[in-house]
């Protein structure tokens, strides 16, 4: 609603947002899995928290509008690009957050042994 998409236009908004949440996954489940969390925290934090942000839904929707407008390879190009831009967005935001958390627990360590 505060981003709409003008009529024919390439729904770019929708796509950003599917890309945050993936990016936003990706550094939850690493944050979450590596740490002693509560094993209803990532379902709740994934699924439900940012299962709601994101709106692959209405991805779907937005497909089947393009291809029903007659612009088959517009729906197709914004399905590949949901696809490839979330599956690479929650990969690399996952790998970034886990060196993160590598070395912020080497700075913990180093600093509990340099005390003693």
């Amino acid at each position: 609603m505060a981003w709409p998409t003008p009529e024919g236009a390439f729904p770019s908004a929708l796509l950003a947002v599917n890309i945050l949440g993936s990016a936003l996954i990706g550094v939850l489940v690493p944050a979450v899995t590596d740490r002693a969390a509560h094993p209803l925290l990532r379902p709740f934090l994934g699924t439900g928290l940012l299962g709601g942000f994101t709106t692959f839904s209405v991805h779907a929707v937005d497909i089947e509008r393009l291809i029903a407008e007659g612009r088959a390879m517009v729906g197709l190009g914004y399905a590949a690009a949901n696809l490839v831009g979330a599956l690479f967005t929650v990969w690399a935001a996952s790998v970034l957050t886990r060196r993160v958390l590598k070395r912020s627990r080497r700075a913990c360590g180093a600093g509990g042994r340099s005390a003693s």
